[in-house]
């Protein structure tokens, strides 16, 4: 599979020159309000003094740092608020490849293609490890696969696109194999509120050397826009506390520090907030998950049920998921999806759907209608 080229633009454009009206269920954007603090801070900010429009820190506010090291249960200084988890990945992946001596990057199969792609930016060597039919990542297939060429291992909990949760046994077995290899476990956990399983783990709970975990607020507050993530780097003073005085370096090069009325709002939000926000949402997913699942049942479609994100995994019969059936489905029946090759070779024959647009139950009825 090609991973040079970002493959959900391509689905997205497509859709977007569609001659009809398309549910998008392509990108992971939430449809839903961020939380009412969010919005307070962000009025707040703007009576700000001039002082407060200048850099922030570059490692981000002290006060969210605080609030992020109090929930993962680690020192601040081991927290490095970033743009989005898309910088914190990339910035454990190219620290990781950089302090240990392997070149290559252990991905799951199917894999999210910006994982792949940015091995692939990065010049290091990719293999794969092929998921169990029961979607999980098995320890045991991670450990046959790593060796002393491995420097970086990715898994993702709750799981793009499968839609998996490893339990604390599990990621510890992620953190031993990584250890065994002198290698790096980055575990992107930014599905983490959207656990219905009850199972999840922070890979963080190994206490490793060897774990970097990763998380944004674009999904939990539903502001993909805002581009607020961090990592939890090894504590400095270990035995791979040079890994976060690079990634500092690397950030502060490259962006200088992240968005200040954005932490801003973030915090504001993460003090505010109840529990109820995230209960609710997780409700709603749960709710759209079970009615699409049911449709997709009816029109003889296999698919997969997810135990925590917003993505459903669907195989219809002879009718495999590339792009040409994805665009097919844009054309004929009114609903976007990215195709299961882009994910790998393991579930290419499935199509994934993204359950955050309130057109779930439509979407479901034209597929259903599309197929019988």
């Amino acid at each position: 599979m090609d991973y040079e080229e970002p493959q959900f633009f391509r689905v997205m454009q497509y859709a977007a020159r569609a001659d009809r009206d398309v549910v998008d269920m392509v990108s992971g954007n939430p449809d839903w309000d961020p939380p009412e603090g969010l919005r307070d801070g962000l009025r707040d900010y703007a009576e700000a003094d001039a002082g407060d429009y200048q850099y922030p820190p570059s490692v981000g506010l002290a006060g969210l740092r605080d609030a992020i090291a109090a929930r993962r249960g680690v020192d601040r200084n081991r927290v490095l608020v970033t743009n989005g988890a898309g910088e914190a990945n990339h910035l454990a992946m190219t620290g990781g490849l950089h302090y240990f001596d392997g070149t290559e990057v252990l991905l799951t199969d199917p894999v999210y293609p910006y994982y792949a792609g940015r091995a692939n930016f990065l010049g290091a060597d990719r293999s794969f490890v092929p998921v169990a039919e029961d979607n999980r990542l098995r320890p045991a297939d991670v450990r046959a696969a790593a060796s002393e060429e491995t420097a970086v291992i990715v898994v993702n909990s709750p799981n793009n696109p499968t839609g998996a949760v490893y339990d604390a046994d599990a990621m510890a077995e992620f953190a031993a194999i990584a250890e065994e290899n002198e290698a790096l476990l980055v575990s992107d956990e930014v599905y983490d509120h959207f656990d219905f399983s009850g199972r999840f783990a922070s890979a963080l709970d190994a206490d490793s050397p060897n774990v970097v975990a990763t998380n944004s607020f674009s999904k939990t507050m539903a502001i993909t826009g805002f581009r607020v993530g961090y990592a939890v780097f090894p504590p400095e003073d270990g035995p791979t506390g040079e890994l976060l005085e690079r990634a500092r370096t690397q950030h502060m090069l490259t962006n200088v520090t992240g968005s200040r009325p954005a932490q801003y709002a973030v915090l504001r939000a993460l003090k505010t907030t109840p529990p109820d926000y995230y209960a609710a949402c997780r409700r709603r997913l749960e709710r759209r998950v079970d009615a699409f699942c049911d449709a997709l049942a009816e029109a003889g479609a296999a698919y997969n049920r997810p135990e925590g994100g917003f993505y459903v995994l669907a195989r219809f019969p002879d009718f495999p998921g590339t792009f040409e059936n994805v665009y097919e489905l844009i054309d004929e029946a009114g609903v976007a999806g990215m195709p299961g090759e882009a994910f790998g070779e393991s579930r290419s024959d499935w199509i994934r759907f993204a359950l955050v647009t309130p057109r779930v139950d439509e979407a479901a009825a034209r597929l259903a209608a599309y197929f019988e």
